[in-house]
């Protein structure tokens, strides 16, 4: 995401004016227990098994961030809006987890301080998801591993990165990369959706 030519934080406004009424989708807030329940065993999945070091990007309420502590992990959130941020911390307070006002595609974080990086539903929106991968590639360990929740949504006027291209995209990184479709899992979204939603691990070589 990128600010306007004279500086001010327009993307990080609009996600603050919708932070209060953000966790009201079923997948956002993971209130329904059915859909918490689906996506822990989802993220228990993609993470290590024993307890790593989790960067959010562009974690919104702390959701995913909340689910990865309660699993043990250690987690670091980063978040455009200053107000989104403001309720992971509520969120999350007494756990492991520290939450940071930063662009998701340049977070401020130090390189290779994490075994894991993961974003949901923010690299379709960037002006250059090569860059921001290869970018975000550098903030993992030795082994560590990218978890990207993305999809392609609406018929009409699609938006979104197909999973093909995101493969593409990763190719020239190396390592393994793995692709779990998510579109037929109705516990996942609250509903039956029939567009594409996937998730790709890629894991560093």
């Amino acid at each position: 995401m990128t600010d306007q030519s004279d500086g001010t934080n327009t993307v990080g406004a609009d996600w603050d004016a919708q932070a209060p009424s953000f966790d009201d989708a079923p997948d956002h807030g993971l209130r329904d227990p059915q859909v918490r329940l689906a996506w822990a065993g989802r993220l228990r999945g993609w993470l290590p098994g024993a307890a790593a070091d989790v960067l959010d990007l562009g974690c919104g309420t702390g959701s995913l961030s909340l689910l990865a502590a309660e699993q043990g992990h250690r987690v670091t959130g980063v978040d455009r809006s200053p107000a989104m941020v403001g309720l992971a911390r509520a969120k999350l307070a007494g756990r492991d987890a520290v939450f940071l006002v930063g662009d998701a595609a340049d977070p401020p974080v130090g390189e290779e301080r994490f075994d894991v990086v993961l974003v949901r539903h923010v690299l379709w929106t960037l002006p250059d998801p090569g860059r921001a991968l290869r970018h975000w590639r550098r903030l993992l360990r030795p082994g560590g591993r990218l978890v990207l929740v993305e999809g392609v949504w609406g018929t009409v006027d699609p938006v979104g990165i197909p999973a093909a291209r995101l493969t593409a995209l990763l190719a020239p990184l190396g390592g393994t990369v793995r692709v779990d479709r998510l579109s037929d899992d109705a516990r996942l979204w609250g509903k039956d959706v029939d567009d594409e939603r996937y998730t790709v691990v890629a894991t560093a070589g």
